[in-house]
């Protein structure tokens, strides 16, 4: 499958709309700066947001909690979060309004070693697994297990730091971690053929991944100026799934300490979480009415909302593109 897009698309910004000249808009990540984020530091080097009005100030994340309260609380204009965060950030009186997708499947997986025994999620009963506490993985789990047809309760969580997962799985201190696919090649390349992993997409459980979301008054607001973000952001998208190389680049110079090849993995990987029958279809970055209800349930029955509310109030796909669409791109095993 061709990807649908023109280079002349690509360059034009006035089609994106553009804000008022110089209009000032923060942007929080989820995390540090990585491969996942190559696109915002590729449009913003080619002045892309700086063509469309737009004065972006991208801030390093220290997680999609964060990220998403920042934007519900309008300290920050933009916040890119785990979408299941963003509604919990809803359901506490939060105003966010995500406008855009960025991982279509759900990132989250399990890794174990094969020399363990397990093979499935009923391998994992009377197993202990390792994730930080708080991990949004703990309070899906219930809704993955039974999925799979065993007790919630059969399995111990052990408390454990993001960076010291795979030392312990490999120690054999837990049986199993859950992990974010875009880390994929990290455990593949420390674990080698010992690998075990499956995507919880492929175990029944599979809501929206990370998205971006704005602050719901600033959107009224300033329309214009979101509709030019999101375009803009689309687009450089778009293009780095075209022509990746380029993206990665900027992504580096922006950001010293990150070598490149590494980065191209994990921004590969993150393509394969973009890729979907939706991305595919309707466009690059857009919501299906359908699974955004079925998050918001997954949300309020395992992981909790303070205040339930209509989700289809807090999404939008009126400022994406059609045109742009995600090709195909098979997960790796």
């Amino acid at each position: 499958m061709k990807f649908r897009m023109s280079v002349l698309a690509l360059a034009v910004l006035a089609s994106a709309g553009v804000a008022h000249a110089n209009e000032q808009v923060s942007f929080l990540l989820n995390w540090v700066a990585g491969g996942d984020h190559a696109p915002y530091y590729y449009a913003q080097k080619m002045g892309w947001y700086k063509d469309a009005g737009i004065d972006l100030t991208l801030l390093q994340g220290k997680g999609s909690v964060v990220a998403a309260q920042a934007a519900a609380a309008g300290v920050d204009t933009f916040g890119l979060a785990d979408m299941a965060t963003i509604m919990v950030a809803i359901g506490k009186g939060g105003d966010a309004v995500a406008v855009m997708d960025v991982y279509a499947n759900y990132p989250g997986g399990f890794y174990w070693l094969k020399s363990s025994g397990i093979k499935s999620v009923k391998d994992l009963a009377g197993k202990k697994i390792g994730n930080p506490p708080g991990d949004a993985a703990r309070a899906l789990w219930p809704a993955l297990a039974k999925a799979n047809g065993i007790d919630p309760n059969s399995v111990t969580w052990v408390n454990l730091s993001p960076n010291a997962k795979l030392a312990a799985l490999k120690a054999g201190t837990v049986d199993a971690v859950t992990e974010f696919y875009n880390l994929h090649h990290v455990y593949k390349n420390t674990l080698g053929a010992n690998m075990g992993y499956l995507a919880w997409k492929d175990a029944g459980v599979n809501p929206y991944g990370n998205a971006i979301a704005v602050n719901g008054a600033y959107l009224k607001a300033h329309r214009a100026t979101v509709a030019a973000f999101v375009k803009v952001t689309q687009k450089a998208f778009a293009a780095c799934v075209t022509k990746p190389d380029p993206c990665i680049q900027a992504l580096v110079e922006a950001n010293s300490g990150l070598q490149a090849k590494d980065q191209l993995v994990n921004w590969q990987e993150v393509e394969q979480l973009m890729s979907d029958k939706t991305s595919q279809t309707q466009g690059l970055g857009w919501f299906d009415p359908n699974r955004m209800q079925d998050t918001y349930n997954l949300v309020k029955q395992y992981v909790g909302l303070d205040k339930p509310f209509d989700v289809s109030k807090y999404y939008t796909n009126e400022f994406l593109d059609k045109s742009i669409k995600m090709k195909v791109v098979p997960m790796t095993p």
